[in-house]
């Protein structure tokens, strides 16, 4: 079971959404059936382990693919899950889940408060850093730059503390990666009055090291350059350097329809937002309107082939 969890943390980052959450749930029926069996206290705690994470791991899923109710639910059943047994890392995991879950639904002081409780069960290493940036992210949200600042630099320190855990160990969406731990630190940034400059630092640092590919023990997922491209672009537009928003959106736009998950869709109406900027207008407008049309042009594409895999399968993952 440990090396299915492994290959699935791992393929969840990687391979196409839906597929991954087709496999998973197949696991996840045969380890159910296992739990109706007569077990000893630490098979069943095994089970239990294996339910949670897998349930997380679905429902993380589930909000890529852009049902972000059905996310929920999981989610909350691998609580229910981690609960009773008091397994530490994956009731981090899951709040660091429920958070981000929570800021994409655009519930930001949830979103802060869950991160906030999560680092009651793990506040050092990957996940500790993880959970700070959870925090950041929200209360930049919020207006607190006071909070958000401090919760980067916790994140940072975090991070640099010796830690792992059986979770981290599987990697994929248990390992939070330095490329994507940067990328978290600049989006929270960039919501911060005058934060711009030190967001587009952090962004830049985040892309260089998707590029050079991931570092021992580290997994890179498949959204994570495209993101914090999009993040690195708003923050160009937002400072008037149209040609390097273009350069930072690209991978996005270059993502194949199966890899294209609802938070890139999301974030891409944001940078449509920002070109019909009054800065925009005179002389930059026709490459400014450019850009839009390709934005546009993704985005109708991607509904089009989801409504058609919907015509071909079930349209809400099943959850229970």
């Amino acid at each position: 079971m440990h090396a299915d969890l492994t290959r699935l943390a791992r393929a969840s980052d990687a391979g196409d959404p839906a597929v991954v959450f087709t496999e998973m749930d197949r696991i996840r029926l045969r380890v159910r059936r296992l739990l109706g069996r007569r077990l000893w206290p630490p098979e069943q705690a095994d089970l239990y382990v294996a339910l949670g994470c897998l349930n997380g791991l679905m429902g993380n899923l589930a909000v890529r693919l852009g049902y972000p109710d059905a996310g929920e639910e999981l989610i909350r059943s691998g609580w229910a899950y981690a609960d009773p047994i008091g397994h530490r890392p994956l009731q981090a995991q899951l709040r660091q889940q429920q958070s981000a879950l929570m800021y994409w639904r655009g519930r930001y002081a949830e979103a802060r408060d869950l991160a906030a409780d999560g680092l009651r069960y793990v506040s050092a290493g990957w996940p500790g850093g993880g959970l700070h940036l959870h925090v950041a992210r929200a209360a930049a949200r919020l207006g607190d730059a006071d909070t958000a600042r401090q919760a980067i630099g916790d994140a940072h320190e975090a991070r640099c503390r010796d830690y792992t855990d059986d979770l981290v160990v599987m990697g994929g969406q248990f390992a939070l990666s330095e490329a994507t731990h940067h990328s978290l630190a600049g989006a929270a940034l960039s919501e911060l009055a005058g934060g711009a400059g030190e967001a587009a630092g952090e962004l830049e640092h985040a892309i260089g090291l998707y590029e050079k590919g991931p570092g021992e023990g580290e997994d890179h997922w498949a959204g994570g350059q495209p993101l914090a491209g999009i993040d690195l672009a708003l923050a160009r537009l937002r400072s008037g350097a149209l040609d390097a928003a273009a350069a930072a959106v690209e991978p996005a736009l270059s993502l194949p329809v199966p890899l294209r998950i609802a938070q890139v869709t999301t974030r891409l109406v944001a940078v449509r937002g920002e070109l019909a900027a009054p800065i925009y207008s005179g002389s930059a407008q026709a490459q400014a309107r450019d850009l839009a049309g390709q934005v546009e042009e993704f985005t109708r594409q991607t509904m089009l082939a989801r409504s058609g895999a919907q015509d071909d399968g079930p349209a809400r993952p099943r959850c229970l």
